[in-house]
């Protein structure tokens, strides 16, 4: 089967590339609110730039969002062919700027709150929620940091960073040619990279899981841009629909352009974590700022396996017959080792950073199928888990002990009786990722294996059945530890979190449900966005 027939539309068929600057408004917004951000750091007076950069963001965030939605139904390419909108790029870049507007909340918690103790119910203590540290370029332990502590300082160059990396993420699943795709890979990772590194506590393993991120992901680069290379000496461009034509033509060494794919695949397989390049993913979830773990783990995936269904499915669909069965073997390992190192865990964020890599396993089991509704399931997973993620990171950053998030496990002993509200909220996002009947994450992982069967892979759909029933264990084991067992003596502090935060919490938690229960409008949305442009 080839993975083009049904989902891809000739570019023949439309209007001739020019650059029309109202198709890339979206993209343009968010990057012109990215460099008005370093503005305000610039010449802003410190009291006034957190305010400035909440509005900036948040007004960019949205207005991105309006412009994505007016341009529903375009088909077209610009900037000379090396960006196109079509259904998948507007349904991908809804979905990251959803994500990133829901992510704007948790990185804006700045208050001084009110937490609640267990062992004196009735007091309170104050909790500094700012995620990040007040100067970063200090030494952590040494007496600048303790100053910059002491000022109570809050870094705000945290948003700008984030909206240029939101502004890669819409051009990655946009790109037309190989080398728009490495810059915008570029653009959104570096921003990643410091935000990895900016925690304010705990501060050497945020700082290990930046350096960590941020060697691995030179070396993925360095693959995907080596790749490029092979792959222009085969086809003689960079552009994704030249690249099909020399492959359909047998224009080359067919060697060459399957090493070109290989190493293409490495750089983009690295960015959703999959499997043997996942190594960074635990350690890099675990020690940046929950915020931005949030932010990551949500939108980078999305926009990265934008980026490799356009890659596979317009670039190289020729190849098919070559880089199937090699999918086939990473989605397996994927899920299989997502799953069984989550159960070892006892840390939360580190279970969920498994978790993530077993996600990711469900979702290439779509991207195996090779057809449309392979296409529209896969878009369905990734804006499905993408809200969830960044929910039950939420939860996560409310429940504290003095020197931070409570991240063992056996610390959220209790939770559920001592905040009902917030446990179930948590249980709610851990049942749809467990992918339990009226949620989202049901819904989801039965549009994927629905996919998958209908292309063939039936034996995928039954690695993956198996591997979501032990998921579920790890999933089921955090609920009944919240909700039936009693909390310790000196159990963690249950934070009362801003506006913002509760209502990314609240947004996610009805949207999981939502979309468990009426999820075909939705659905429908996908499969109608579930054709490329050549």
């Amino acid at each position: 089967m080839n993975p083009s027939e049904g989902i891809v539309v000739l570019a023949a068929s439309l209007p001739a590339p020019a650059i029309d600057y109202g198709l890339i408004a979206p993209i343009l917004i968010v990057f012109a609110a990215a460099v008005v951000g370093v503005l305000i750091e610039s010449f802003v007076p410190a009291s006034a730039r957190y305010l400035a950069h909440v509005v900036l963001t948040t007004v960019a965030l949205v207005a991105a969002f309006v412009a994505v939605v007016m341009l529903a139904g375009t088909r077209a390419t610009t900037l000379s062919g090396a960006v196109v909108i079509d259904g998948p790029a507007l349904f991908l870049q809804g979905s990251v700027l959803i994500v990133a507007l829901l992510s704007v909340a948790l990185v804006a918690e700045r208050s001084i709150e009110q937490v609640r103790t267990h062992s004196v119910p009735h007091a309170a203590v104050g909790a500094h929620l700012d995620a990040f540290a007040p100067q970063a370029s200090a030494i952590p332990g040494t007496a600048a940091e303790r100053q910059a502590l002491a000022a109570g300082g809050a870094r705000t160059e945290v948003f700008p960073l984030l909206l240029f990396a939101v502004g890669g993420m819409l051009v990655f699943p946009a790109s037309n040619d190989l080398l728009t795709m490495f810059i915008a890979l570029e653009v959104l990772s570096l921003p990643l990279y410091l935000l990895c590194g900016l925690a304010r506590r705990r501060r050497l393993l945020s700082q290990e899981a930046a350096l960590k991120y941020f060697l691995l992901g030179a070396f993925s680069s360095a693959f995907f841009l080596y790749g490029v290379a092979m792959l222009y000496g085969y086809a003689g461009t960079v552009h994704l629909g030249g690249i099909a034509l020399a492959i359909d033509a047998g224009a080359g060494n067919e060697t060459t352009a399957l090493v070109g794919v290989g190493l293409l695949a490495v750089g983009l397989l690295f960015k959703i974590g999959a499997v043997p390049f996942h190594s960074w993913t635990p350690d890099v979830y675990q020690g940046a700022p929950t915020p931005v773990t949030a932010f990551m783990a949500a939108a980078t995936k999305i926009a990265a396996f934008g980026a490799l269904l356009r890659v596979l499915y317009v670039a190289v669909p020729g190849a098919a017959d070559q880089w199937r069965p090699i999918l086939w073997a990473v989605a397996i390992a994927t899920m299989v080792v997502g799953a069984v190192l989550a159960v070892t865990q006892n840390d939360i964020k580190r279970m969920l950073a498994y978790s993530a890599i077993s996600h990711t396993g469900f979702v290439l089991t779509g991207v195996v199928a090779g057809t449309v509704s392979g296409v529209s399931s896969t878009l369905f997973y990734l804006l499905v888990y993408g809200i969830g993620t960044v929910g039950v990171f939420a939860v996560v950053t409310l429940v504290r002990d003095p020197d931070g998030e409570a991240w063992e496990l056996s610390r959220w002993a209790g939770v559920g009786r001592r905040s009902p509200l917030l446990g179930g909220a948590f249980a709610l996002f851990l049942l749809s990722l467990a992918g339990i009947p009226l949620t989202s994450g049901f819904i989801a992982k039965f549009a994927v294996f629905g996919a998958a069967i209908e292309g063939g892979a039936a034996p995928l759909v039954i690695i993956g059945v198996l591997v979501s029933a032990v998921a579920a264990y790890f999933y089921v084991r955090v609920i009944v530890l919240m909700f039936f067992t009693d909390p310790t003596d000196d159990a963690p502090r249950l934070a009362t979190s801003t506006v913002a935060t509760s209502a990314a919490i609240a947004f996610a938690a009805v949207a999981t449900v939502l979309l468990g229960i009426l999820p075909q409008p939705v659905l429908d949305l996908a499969e109608r966005a579930a054709v490329f442009v050549l």
